[in-house]
């Protein structure tokens, strides 16, 4: 048998979990499934991931970084915070939402699991604090590389743009129509552009000289 080393092991039965999980769903996933489709032996799953919860976190980290990254993918910080914002929010639209219903069915599904495993102290709460954080993060890159400020905390620009996009997601996964999608999410993200009230900072002066 070929050598794998651990970490490309674990990446390549997180991939194959998550073609499972987004055909078939969490309650119907098992590990024999998961090892049939990353064409492993169980035990060798079973070497990595022992329980199917520690696999459903590692898928979950898995998508968290896979949206960190459709995120910032190309992202331009210099040109200020509402481009930087509507690039990387469209962005991640197009390559993690458009691109599978069954990835995004999958993705409630685990935090609905997480929160009836863990309680909200668990996964799901730190999925959508990174979530909400990822915003939060490159908005105030964007901003500080453009000199610009904003009427609204960045936090609290992260939380809003999370709750409006993850109601936006649901409502496409109920029903798909791109065309109406793609329109609501560009009024969203106008809404909160709109509220954020980014604006060049004001240069500081400088103490006259006596």
């Amino acid at each position: 048998m070929t050598y794998v080393r651990a970490a490309e092991r674990e990446e390549q039965i997180v991939t194959a979990a998550m073609r499972v999980l987004s055909s078939v769903g969490v309650p119907a996933t098992t590990l024999r499934a998961v090892a049939t489709e990353a064409g492993i032996p169980l035990g060798t799953l079973h070497y990595v991931f022992p329980a199917k919860d520690q696999l459903l976190r590692a898928v979950m980290t898995r998508l968290m970084r896979d949206i960190s990254e459709a995120l910032r993918a190309e992202l331009v910080l210099d040109q200020g915070v509402e481009h930087a914002f509507k690039q990387g929010i469209a962005g991640f639209w197009s390559r993690l939402v458009e691109s599978g219903i069954g990835l995004q069915i999958m993705q409630y599904e685990l935090t609905a699991y997480s929160l009836r495993t863990d309680g909200a102290a668990g996964l799901a709460r730190l999925q959508y604090e990174r979530y909400g954080s990822l915003v939060t993060e490159f908005c105030e890159q964007a901003a500080q590389a453009a000199g610009e400020r904003c009427a609204i905390g960045y936090d609290a620009l992260g939380r809003l743009t999370l709750a409006l996009v993850d109601g936006l997601i649901l409502q496409y996964v109920a029903n798909p129509d791109p065309d109406r999608a793609r329109r609501d999410l560009k009024h969203a993200l106008d809404m909160i552009v709109l509220l954020a009230d980014p604006q060049p900072v004001a240069p500081s002066r400088t103490a006259r000289s006596i």
